[in-house]
């Protein structure tokens, strides 16, 4: 009996102990539920007024070329528009290597807060991410694409001083120098459509890394190279200057500051047509407030009537467009480059 009576007593305080500890359970969830909901709604508050105040410090915008190169001088005309806007200013970083990779691997890793924006470019986006397999950043995972500042055909220029007239001049003169056929690069977009024109022609070249397009223009204007394809700015004034002779435009039409240059279908390869775009992004996971932001103050900079002119006078056509349609054109770039180096069986370094 003793034996049965301690049993019940044991499954009695069990029962009750049981019954407490769910109740004491139901408690701590609750008041778990209860704080997780606060801290979202702190942190959701946060964000907006984040956003709210947003910018009130110095925002950095990297440029992943040297000073002094197409992307560069766009980010400078556009940053100060846009500065003047936001009412903040606008820090230009000029971060040059492995043809702007590194600062795209760079940017991507910075806290995605709208304080570190990524002037990004065909080259360093769209083709690199078709060359290079094993890159370190994707251009639309990594990035949130904002608008484009530009597009842009590229220029191809030789030597003012040089005997070479046309592209099948430089062609005859590359063949019987092989030993002298080099060219300046400083980015994937150029060596892709040197590359291009040498499958479509025959004729040799060896590549010569530089750091931006004010080298390779100085490059070729010192006779240190024998061609250079490049974007517009600061090519346009060397040419217009008499510093280097240009031998075609890789646009569907004629570029308006060149009038008499040749377009490379008019120059007898016309699957040589290259057309680029620079563009504003910023680090994936930037709040979208932040986002809307921004987007708003740089379509506003590129639209306006000065930055339009001065970037026609440079050679390249306004962008402005919607992030969707940024993403839209990175994503079928991304395609059209990876068919073209896969067609060419073209590797890059």
């Amino acid at each position: 009996m003793a034996a049965i009576a301690h049993g019940r007593l044991v499954g009695f305080w069990t029962g009750r102990a049981r019954a407490e500890i769910k109740q004491i359970v139901r408690l701590w969830r609750g008041a778990v539920l209860a704080f997780l909901m606060l801290g979202g709604v702190t942190a959701s508050a946060e964000a907006q007024s984040a956003a709210t105040d947003y910018p009130n410090r110095p925002i950095r915008l990297i440029v992943p070329f040297a000073a002094g190169g197409g992307n560069d001088i766009f980010a400078r005309v556009v940053g100060a528009k846009a500065s003047t806007i936001m009412g903040q200013q606008l820090i230009i970083e000029n971060r040059p290597a492995a043809g702007g990779r590194m600062a795209a691997e760079y940017v991507a890793t910075q806290p995605a807060d709208g304080y570190t924006l990524f002037v990004g470019a065909s080259g360093n986006m769209s083709m690199a991410a078709a060359v290079y397999p094993n890159l370190a950043y994707h251009p639309t995972k990594s990035f949130e694409p904002l608008t484009t500042i530009a597009s842009f055909p590229l220029v191809l220029v030789v030597p003012s001083t040089s005997p070479i007239k046309s592209i099948a001049d430089l062609v005859a003169y590359a063949k019987n120098n092989p030993d002298k056929a080099t060219y300046g690069t400083s980015s994937p977009a150029f060596t892709m459509t040197v590359e291009l024109l040498k499958l479509e022609t025959g004729m040799p070249g060896v590549a010569l890394p530089l750091k931006s397009t004010a080298e390779m223009v100085q490059c070729v204007n010192q006779e240190l190279c024998l061609l250079a394809i490049a974007d517009p700015p600061p090519t346009v004034e060397q040419v217009k200057d008499g510093r280097v002779r240009a031998l075609a435009v890789t646009g569907p039409q004629r570029a308006p500051e060149l009038p008499d240059v040749p377009t490379t279908a008019e120059a007898g390869v016309p699957r040589v047509n290259t057309m680029l775009w620079s563009g504003l992004l910023t680090p994936a996971g930037t709040p979208p407030a932040i986002v809307k932001k921004l987007v708003a103050v740089f379509q506003q900079a590129v639209r306006d009537p000065e930055v339009s002119s001065r970037l026609r006078m440079l050679g390249a056509e306004p962008g402005a467009i919607s992030p969707e349609e940024f993403r839209k054109v990175i994503e079928a770039d991304i395609a059209g480059f990876s068919h073209i180096v896969k067609a060419a069986n073209l590797t890059f370094q």
